[in-house]
């Protein structure tokens, strides 16, 4: 069964138990995939791939939000444990990321095999990387921890 299958048994479930937190973030990212899909110059199909892809990037956008409601302190409580709820909701369905040290020994790996030495280069590092592991490290991560380890 594919994840869009599984996201609208998830949905159906959610309405009938009456879960309408679960209901209001499938139906988010049901919608955020149907704008990819009607989205012009879209010739794919939808697949796997695709919705791991609207996951992951609604997932990222919720984490940048969270802060600005948190600053906000009691006032967007509610809020703020919404976000939590959907962005816990969102990690369900992704692949687990890799930690800090996992992360950092990918870098140093791929540092000596492209063999990069400049700050400059960082850019191609990234690249590279998110290639093979996108959904499992955030490039910002990458630019940081590369910048560190060559500056080191």
């Amino acid at each position: 069964m594919g994840l869009e299958q599984q996201l609208d048994q998830t949905l159906t479930r959610a309405i009938k138990d009456k879960d309408t937190r679960t209901a209001e973030v499938v139906r988010m990212i049901k919608t955020r995939l149907a704008e990819r899909r009607t989205a012009k110059g879209f010739a794919g199909k939808v697949d796997d791939a695709l919705v791991l892809d609207v996951i992951g990037a609604y997932r990222k956008q919720l984490q940048k939000a969270l802060p600005e409601f948190e600053k906000a302190g009691d006032r967007a409580a509610s809020q703020v444990a919404q976000i939590r709820f959907e962005v816990g909701f969102c990690e369900r369905y992704l692949p687990k990321g890799l930690d800090e040290v996992a992360v950092q020994a990918l870098v140093r790996e791929r540092l000596g095999a492209l063999g990069i030495t400049d700050v400059k280069q960082v850019g191609r590092l990234v690249g590279d990387i998110m290639k093979t592991h996108k959904g499992q490290v955030d490039a910002a991560d990458v630019k940081r921890i590369a910048e560190e380890q060559l500056k080191g």
